[in-house]
């Protein structure tokens, strides 16, 4: 595919041409509005810069082709833009990408190999494609993960307050464990404030241990955490359940349409609601 190189130098559009890194001035470059990543801690841009300062930018911005005033739109590289202009940086070296179009989804896969995007980045993400008219299933395919963590993630984006201020600050930001949380926030709000706010570590054991106390009688759950031994085998309890839950999340995706798969995953449910009733 030729690239239209008419913006640049003769010099410059043989090295674009041959793909080497060109040295451009930071001034003519324009992050994406469509960027996947949308958080930059400072922390992070700062102990960037920090790096550029001493070794430079080492692995080049790629820029798409220039446009007919001189612009050059980043595709992969926003944060070592911001970082070079943080470290003082007039110019960056650049690639320009040969491809006209490109989808968000390998921006996504750029950023998640470098330094990963935050939970709420990559759920905005994915709500921007549901928007777009895909599917759950569409959306994992392009992300290679399951439907299950696209709906994890896609609840970050309607949390209850108090669990925005956890996600926020940093209190609790695994989506699986958020998502827990919101659906016990649903039946028992006092007791998940109460936890959000609290001294703790909120780890998907302690919330299943709370959604065990939460179901049990009322008066029952305070009696059972006044026995030790009985408080011992919930916490056993407690830990084993988000393994059961990962395998059956597992075994909903491998069983597909298959008949004899859906079967089986039928009697994994009759067994679990058995063990219940017991």
């Amino acid at each position: 595919m030729a690239l239209d190189l008419s913006a640049l130098s003769a010099a410059e559009a043989e090295a674009a041409k041959a793909g080497e890194p060109l040295l451009l001035p930071l001034d003519l470059l324009d992050e994406d509005p469509d960027n996947p990543r949308k958080e930059f801690p400072p922390t992070e841009l700062a102990e960037l810069a920090d790096d550029i300062r001493l070794r430079g930018v080492l692995q080049p911005i790629v820029v798409a082709p220039p446009t007919p005033a001189g612009r050059y739109l980043i595709r992969f590289g926003a944060k070592r833009f911001r970082a070079s202009r943080l470290a003082g940086k007039t110019e960056v070296p650049v690639v320009i990408s040969r491809e006209e179009r490109f989808d968000g989804y390998a921006q996504v896969a750029e950023n998640m190999k470098r330094h990963g995007l935050s939970a709420l980045d990559l759920a905005r993400f994915m709500r921007s494609r549901v928007e777009a008219g895909e599917s759950n299933a569409t959306i994992a395919k392009g992300l290679l993960i399951d439907q299950t963590t696209v709906a994890h993630h896609l609840a970050l984006l309607e949390l209850p307050p108090v669990l925005e201020r956890a996600l926020s600050s940093g209190r609790c930001s695994a989506p699986r464990t958020l998502y827990e949380l919101a659906k016990l926030h649903e039946k028992n709000p006092d007791a998940v404030a109460q936890l959000v706010t609290g001294d703790a570590e909120i780890t998907r054991a302690v919330v299943s241990r709370l959604r065990a106390s939460a179901a049990l009688p009322s008066g029952r759950a305070a009696d059972v955490q006044a026995l030790p031994e009985v408080e011992a085998l919930l916490e056993r309890a407690t830990e084993i359940w988000p393994q059961l839950e990962d395998l059956i999340d597992q075994l909903k995706q491998a069983a597909g349409t298959s008949g004899a798969a859906q079967e089986t995953l039928l009697l994994v449910r009759r067994r679990l609601h058995a063990l219940a009733r017991r």
